[in-house]
């Protein structure tokens, strides 16, 4: 079992580059198994398991200039090539967290550039890609400083960082399924940092597709973190926690079997699962909206009527992420875009697929 001492790096400041400029490009990911509920630092209560996407990213360039050391970080950033003073807290708040594991911050100037490939207002959560493409810089760093370290290392630690984050981040480093949090049947599965699903997966799931019908791209009403921290008191939830990591035994399985029938049984349970949880807390809230429950009844039309495998997932937001395989790609699409995109905010969506992971850029 790693533990987080596996992660503090020792340095020489003589080895420090005086100046340094990386560029990552970080996806988003969607939850199949979701994680709702934490334990600080960014500890998830139950594993989780998602999808890597390949279209929705954000990209990332950092540019280190050595200073004087300080414990007040000295950090500009820019967000679509303008100021983003608001973006300053939740970046020092993440920086504060992950010094202990890369100190060698503490000698530099930082200059952060950011921007997504999807609309920023757009619903769908950009703090996992962020993270992730920030965390992805500060190793490039780490590794220029120690060219020992090696691949393995460079993306757990970076997965460990991202995670301080944001949790999600955790699963946005590598893909194109990825495993967070402890589960027995999962080997060498940690609560630190992502994993790549471990197993061979089953044709069916190659280069699987993801329509996010984007159906209010409004801020939420209630935010993730203060969502995590209702499950303390949760009634229900201790055994939310067990039906995700059995949910995720079944998936296992089911992904390396190729059994779509049983795949669209788990990830539509788990996306009403993880709203019930939100329904049923104090405070309670709902976040769906009248056009996401229009869309369900739709795609539970559809497949019944088609004996195609298309399902649905939720985020903790109304948007709808509309999966599917490959192979029925163009039947569904037509679907998608008479019958369902008009539920969508000014007909907006986005296609996107199964990607690869975070991708060095400069």
């Amino acid at each position: 079992m790693v533990s987080t001492e596996a992660f503090v790096c020792s340095f020489s400041e003589n080895n420090l580059p005086q100046n340094a400029v990386f560029t990552w490009k970080s996806p988003s990911n969607i939850a199949l198994v979701k994680y709702w509920g934490k334990t600080e630092p960014q500890i998830p209560k139950n594993a989780s398991i998602s999808f890597t996407l390949n279209n929705c990213n954000t990209v990332t360039t950092v540019s280190f200039e050595q200073k004087e050391p300080s414990e007040n970080q000295n950090i500009e950033i820019l967000f679509e090539r303008k100021p983003a003073p608001s973006f300053l807290p939740k970046i020092r708040q993440f920086i504060d967290r992950i010094l202990p594991y890369s100190p060698y911050l503490n000698y530099y100037h930082l200059k952060i550039s950011t921007e997504n490939t999807f609309p920023h207002s757009s619903g769908i959560a950009s703090s996992a890609s962020g993270m992730a493409a920030l965390a992805m810089c500060f190793m490039s760093l780490e590794k220029q400083m120690n060219l020992d370290i090696s691949d393995d290392y460079f993306y757990q630690k970076a997965s460990f960082l991202a995670r301080l984050g944001s949790g999600s981040a955790a699963r946005s480093i590598k893909g194109n399924l990825v495993v967070w949090g402890e589960h027995p049947q999962i080997p060498k599965s940690s609560n630190l940092y992502g994993i790549e699903f471990p197993f061979q997966v089953h044709s069916n799931f190659k280069d699987y597709q993801d329509t996010i019908l984007l159906v209010d791209k409004g801020e939420k009403q209630v935010s993730s973190t203060v969502g995590h921290n209702l499950m303390h008191a949760h009634p229900f939830a201790d055994n939310r926690f067990k039906q995700a990591n059995q949910n995720l035994s079944v998936l296992s399985q089911v992904l390396q079997n190729g059994d779509l029938s049983e795949f669209i049984r788990i990830v539509e349970s788990e996306a009403l699962s993880l709203h019930a949880m939100m329904m049923t807390s104090n405070p309670y809230f709902i976040l769906m909206k009248t056009n996401t429950l229009q869309i369900i009844e739709k795609i539970w039309e559809f497949r019944k009527s088609t004996n195609t495998h298309i399902c649905f997932t939720l985020d903790a937001g109304a948007n709808v992420h509309v999966l599917y395989p490959f192979k029925e790609k163009k039947k569904v699409k037509s679907f998608i875009l008479k019958e369902l995109v008009p539920f969508c905010q000014k007909n907006q969506y986005i296609c996107d697929r199964l990607g690869q992971g975070s991708e060095l850029m400069l």
